[in-house]
């Protein structure tokens, strides 16, 4: 019998790369495993960075531990190719635990960090904690169903172009039940040392949608804040969890009013 070849997580450009500009690693949210949101959520970032995205296939089921090496070993090896005065790591929900583990352990890679809804919070809002573990449970035609179901909770759709919510339909689509299953347990089970975030002198930039009908995004973005010495917090008071997705929100824009560029 032929053995099954597994892919694995890689870094995506999504412009021609361009190495005198600092280097932007986006971590994208949990159901983001093809690419259409992420060229949709890191437009206009490559007028002033080299964007890389990280990917993580859909028969990908690695732990924290081992994501968060991926993404320091990319990161090195993109440094080694070019080298940068300024790397920045930005988290979106999932991705925004991720950018966490990672800072935790590898702050010297990066020099400004940006974590947008990060989804931290999970395991305090019960109904999702309590969701994720009867979700083995959920027959597979309930599963294909609630994707259709989760769109209200991910975005406010009235705010998202055509393109975009096809894209975030075929998104949630995407990840067979047992991924969607292993990472909400991540999720459920994230923890991270804050007294080790905590010697961070990064600035970090936290950006929060106070319509989040997912998560409560500013309450966890007032915590975030609350362990990092060198922080803003940006929020967006009309926004839903999926606000890079919004026609009237740009993740460049932000950067620039914050005056988070270099």
């Amino acid at each position: 019998m032929l053995s099954t070849v597994r892919s694995h997580p890689y870094f995506l450009s999504t412009q021609p790369s361009n190495p005198s500009y600092p280097l932007f690693i986006f971590l994208p949210g949990m159901d983001e495993t093809g690419k259409e949101l992420m060229y949709i959520q890191t437009a206009g970032l490559e007028v002033a960075f080299d964007v890389r995205c990280f990917v993580i296939p859909s028969d990908d089921l690695k732990g924290w531990d081992e994501m968060t090496q991926e993404v320091a070993s990319l990161t090195q090896i993109e440094l080694e190719k070019a080298p940068r005065l300024s790397v920045y790591l930005c988290g979106e929900s999932f991705g925004g635990c991720l950018a966490l583990k990672v800072l935790e352990k590898f702050p010297q890679l990066f020099t400004k960090v940006i974590l947008v809804n990060s989804a931290s919070s999970f395991s305090r809002v019960l109904w999702l904690s309590l969701g994720s573990l009867l979700f083995p449970l959920t027959p597979k035609f309930f599963y294909n169903l609630s994707s259709f179901i989760a769109l209200p909770f991910l975005a406010h759709l009235s705010k998202l172009s055509a393109n975009a919510k096809e894209a975030l339909l075929k998104s949630t689509r995407s990840a067979p039940q047992k991924t969607a299953n292993q990472r909400l347990s991540l999720m459920r089970k994230f923890k991270v040392d804050q007294q080790k975030l905590a010697q961070n002198t990064q600035s970090v930039l936290i950006v929060a949608s106070k319509c989040d009908r997912l998560l409560p995004s500013v309450d966890e973005a007032q915590r975030l804040a609350r362990i990092f010495p060198s922080h803003q917090i940006k929020i967006l008071p009309n926004s839903g969890h999926a606000c890079l997705l919004e026609d009237n929100v740009n993740l460049y824009e932000i950067l620039m009013s914050e005056k988070f560029t270099m």
